[in-house]
């Protein structure tokens, strides 16, 4: 599986794929399983869907960040990735995370789409 590179490639091939619904469902899943107070609409504009997310990680770093991290974990999102950001500018770090979060969401539909029977 080659991964998008960009969240515009991610919601393109998720909506192409019909499975943008359960890469929300997905969301709201490990979003709750980590005990964070958010729950996207199946409805939500994927322009919605970045802002909300991106706002919503960037407040867990600057005010709960155990909770941040516990997400992360949940989630299954790369340590390394992690690591390689650069954590200077916490809006641009939030963003990036944010994308890190969504493309292993991604992973997870796509492999049980395609996997399943």
């Amino acid at each position: 599986m080659k991964l998008p590179p960009t969240f515009e490639d991610l919601i393109l091939e998720a909506n192409q794929l019909d499975l943008y619904k359960k890469l929300i469902n997905q969301l709201n899943k490990d979003f709750l399983y980590a005990n964070i107070d958010l729950d996207f609409n199946e409805e939500i504009l994927p322009s919605s869907l970045k802002l909300l997310l991106h706002e919503t990680v960037y407040k867990l770093i600057q005010e709960k960040f155990m909770e941040y991290l516990n997400l992360l974990y949940i989630i299954d999102v790369p340590e390394e990735a992690i690591k390689k950001l650069n954590g200077d500018d916490t809006i641009e770090l939030a963003a990036e995370v944010s994308f890190l979060i969504l493309k292993r969401e991604w992973q997870k539909v796509w492999f049980r789409n395609k996997y399943s029977s």
